[in-house]
């Protein structure tokens, strides 16, 4: 039983969550870096993505989207495996726990500064985060059927999570975090946008109206290709605007470019499953030398 937990979990899809944390703590001087802040903010992070997967393993069964004929990594619910019963019972663990690690984050960042007004739209904001995540494919009409699922990506992989995390450093949100918000909401969307090109035909037949399938894969495709040009062009910038340094972060983005091609030559979107851990990972990859190698300004 451990096991299929485990992979309901979908652990490789945890350094995707990570990055935001990273890419909104680098650029900042060292003297207001709080280890206590950034590991609160990184299991924060990592819960929300474990309670985000479980819920779309519940999701997508509730709805018919994991039929025989799916592509990507089995479901847990609809195997089997884990009744729908107890996926239920593990949401509501895994979202209080991600709500209570949420709640001491905001204690070391607003409660002890006596910064209520603080507190109290942040919490809003963690309240709004794990209700997307649970309605991302769950409950009635989610929004990820309506192809908006690449909106709220970025919206709290990007602006959410690196903004976030530069503002609870910093106590304010300076261009850095901006391009950088851009680099990482696009690498994410470009995940999941890949996630759904694989999918594409499953989605269809179950109602899931995604991007791709309101698109068409071909046109898909070409959509993939603009969240990963973004990503670069911001990356880029930030050598611009920055004092002269190694831009060692550009790095991963040679993968990406092997990815894209690969992503272009491809008819057969069972082939794009293997893809995804190479985006994922070089998201994560970019995020955490921006950290390293991004100088303080």
């Amino acid at each position: 039983m451990v096991k299929h937990w485990i992979t309901a979990m979908r652990l490789r899809t945890l350094p995707l969550a990570a990055a935001g944390i990273l890419a909104g703590s680098a650029g900042l001087k060292p003297e207001i870096f709080s280890s206590s802040i950034f590991l609160l903010a990184l299991l924060t992070a990592l819960a929300l993505q474990i309670f985000s997967n479980l819920a779309n393993d519940y999701g997508d069964f509730q709805n018919g989207a994991d039929g025989k004929d799916r592509v990507g990594p089995a479901r847990m619910v609809q195997s089997g495996n884990i009744s729908a019963q107890q996926m239920k019972r593990g949401l509501n663990v895994s979202g209080a726990i991600a709500f209570a690690l949420g709640i001491l984050l905001l204690n070391e960042v607003f409660v002890v500064k006596k910064n209520w007004l603080g507190f109290g739209i942040y919490l809003g904001v963690g309240i709004s985060a794990i209700w997307a995540a649970f309605r991302y494919t769950a409950g009635k009409n989610p929004y990820g059927y309506k192809g908006l699922g690449d909106l709220f990506v970025f919206l709290f992989f990007g602006v959410v999570s690196v903004l976030s995390m530069s503002y609870f450093l910093s106590g304010k949100v300076g261009i850095i975090a901006i391009l950088n918000t851009v680099v990482v909401g696009m690498l994410s969307m470009a995940v999941l946008h890949l996630n759904n090109l694989r999918d594409h035909v499953s989605d269809a037949k179950a109602g899931k109206h995604t991007l791709v399938v309101k698109l068409g894969f071909e046109k898909g495709k070409k959509l993939h290709f603009v969240w990963l040009g973004l990503a670069f062009l911001a990356a880029v910038a930030e050598v611009f605007i920055t004092p002269s340094h190694y831009a060692f972060y550009l790095l991963p983005f040679t993968i990406l470019v092997v990815h894209a091609k690969k992503v272009y030559s491809c008819t057969n979107p069972q082939l794009l499953d293997s893809e995804l851990k190479k985006v994922a990972l070089s998201t994560f990859a970019i995020a955490l030398l921006l950290l390293i190698f991004l100088p303080n300004v």
